[in-house]
């Protein structure tokens, strides 16, 4: 190493040698005066706004068929309107990839019903079932967004579908798409005895103000928005969420939470820290759609949702960009909402606060249909009520239902396969569409939730007994997290695993230990560990065998995972 040798006085430093300066490409953010589409969605959705798309169906495409749907509508504007092609029968995993479009991509749609805070009449709901038997073969699926999905949907009919579902008030409008997506409310807003707030005029609102609205229509990704006076809406993995909240000065109003989403790279939401007056909610969710409309990251499709932004920018920029260019006002500071230990689903029977009850069924993963959906109306109906439910697990609330009616009600429906007194199986059971319906799906999942739930309640009756604590079990059929496995006790993302002897099978990736609310978190994953799709019973029984053996007393599940045995969860 050479000497350091004294400059001579006078002599000029020699420049710091720095490498070429690193220019940042455009991430598509029209705020920053980005305008020119990064790539083909968002050309296609500056080409012609997809709310426009509408007319095109009712006036083309039902009266040419399918053949004559423009493929830039198909694949992308068709969205807007709660319409994806869905999988044709025949291809397995093995076909799962975009360049298998055109072979994957049947003459037939999943048809999605927005229901905003999952509420519904009977009316509604005996339409909704009308409309499944008589164009859908009869299926329906409550989503855990608590719409309904429709599939074999053709779109010779899809006009007369949607004037049906207007007649009673309910629409598809942007059910899918890049933007303002279903709003999740509670199943028992303004009549539970927990709530601190009914939020339900804020949430109606909002749809009546902004949903359908062309300039809320063009959003860089998807938009999720939860809306509840309790936490019984996964207010941690949507975009916006709006949770009940006292405050010690100002009363109940709601906290503000951003930037929650799955996925592959999936992020919990972060509190914005403020305190938002019921008749303020509207105005600040305007205000967060309209940032991320504008900051949102328009680019890369990976990188394009509002998690994205948050995380780049932190809470602290994101708080001063909404109040300064946005609302024009400083939000109130708020406290945080108490963590529930365990999720609300609302099964089962529970007091209102108008002294009649709810009762809460639980169908296996959302698995009904339309002659289900309208016994349940007609029942709902026998029994006084007026008003049902769905939520964000996979389940159906009938309100309003006397005392003396309550066991009537339930004996109507068990058989069926609604039952208000679930199996931990049954209750806790979650998937998604998967490969019987999914083109993006690698394997089966809600298909193989109707037998797995009794299998589970089969294999583990000698310890059923001794769950005092959920176990939640969550089934998705490929990385998207539509089943929501990062936040599972017992996660499984589908995909192709060898099966030991050089055959790519259908598997599942596990996921162990995820949950919201008292030990928000993502599921461990253990290296190299996947089970085959006939091995699920026996993973699941063998883990739920040795948490039972090895817990301490009241552990959850979440808990347990993080510190159990590698051996113990294999």
């Amino acid at each position: 190493m050479r000497p350091d040798r004294p400059r001579p006085e006078g002599a000029v430093a020699p420049r710091e040698r720095t490498g070429k300066p690193v220019r940042r490409r455009s991430e598509g953010q029209w705020a920053l005066g980005y305008r020119e589409p990064l790539n083909p969605n968002e050309q296609s959705k500056k080409d012609d706004n997809p709310l426009n798309v509408r007319a095109r169906i009712e006036n083309i495409y039902a009266k040419g068929g399918f053949d004559s749907i423009d493929k830039a509508d198909l694949r992308g504007r068709f969205r807007w309107w709660g319409l994806y092609t869905q999988r044709e029968e025949g291809y397995d995993g093995t076909w799962t990839d975009d360049d298998n479009i055109d072979l994957l991509e049947a003459k037939y749609f999943m048809m999605r019903v927005r229901c905003d805070g999952g509420a519904l009449n009977a009316a509604q709901l005996r339409t909704i079932g009308q409309i499944s038997t008589e164009f859908g073969r009869d299926t329906a699926d409550l989503s855990d967004r608590e719409n309904v999905q429709y599939h074999w949907i053709e779109v010779e009919n899809v006009p007369e579908i949607w004037r049906r579902l207007e007649s009673v008030g309910l629409h598809t409008t942007e059910a899918c798409g890049d933007c303002p997506r279903v709003i999740l409310g509670s199943p028992l807003a303004g009549e539970s005895l927990d709530e601190i707030i009914d939020p339900t005029p804020a949430i109606d609102e909002i749809v009546k103000r902004y949903i359908g609205k062309k300039e809320y229509s063009n959003l860089p990704r998807k938009f999720k928005t939860a809306i509840s006076g309790q936490q019984d809406v996964v207010h941690e993995i949507n975009d916006v969420a709006f949770v009940g909240v006292n405050h010690p000065e100002h009363g109940p109003g709601l906290d503000l939470w951003v930037g929650g989403g799955l996925s592959t790279n999936p992020m919990l939401a972060k509190r914005v820290g403020a305190w938002v007056p019921l008749d303020e909610v509207p105005d600040v969710w305007e205000a967060v759609v309209s940032l991320f409309r504008d900051y949102g990251y328009r680019r890369l499709r990976t990188k394009a949702r509002l998690k994205f932004l948050i995380k780049d920018w932190g809470i602290e920029k994101f708080r001063q960009v909404l109040e300064d260019e946005y609302l024009k006002r400083k939000l109130i500071d708020g406290p945080a909402p108490e963590q529930p230990a365990k999720p609300i689903d609302h099964v089962g029977v529970q007091k209102l606060r108008n002294g009649l009850n709810a009762v809460g069924f639980s169908p296996i993963a959302g698995r009904v249909s339309g002659t289900i959906l309208s016994k349940v109306a007609d029942a709902a109906e026998k029994y006084g009520s007026d008003r049902i439910r769905f939520t964000p697990y996979q389940k159906l609330i009938v309100l309003d239902i006397a005392d003396d009616q309550v066991d009537a009600l339930i004996d109507e429906l068990e058989p069926l396969g609604l039952q208000a007194r679930p199996s931990a199986w049954r209750r806790n059971l979650l998937a998604c569409s998967g490969i019987e319906f999914c083109k993006l799906s690698f394997v089966e999942t809600r298909k193989r939730s109707q037998v797995l739930a009794p299998e589970l309640e089969q294999r583990l009756a000698d310890i059923n007994a001794q769950l005092d604590v959920p176990i939640t079990i969550n089934i998705n059929g490929c990385p998207n997290s539509c089943g929501r496995s990062q936040i599972a006790d017992i996660g499984f993302k589908g995909q192709l695993v060898d099966d030991g002897n050089g055959n790519q099978v259908e598997g599942f990736q596990v996921h162990l230990g995820g949950s919201l609310g008292l030990d928000s978190g993502f599921g461990r994953k253990l290296r190299q560990h996947k089970v085959t799709s006939v091995e699920l019973g026996d993973y699941i029984e063998r883990v739920v065998r040795n948490f039972v053996k090895n817990r301490e007393d009241g552990e959850r599940f979440a808990v347990w995972a993080v510190r159990a045995d590698e051996a113990d969860l294999r």
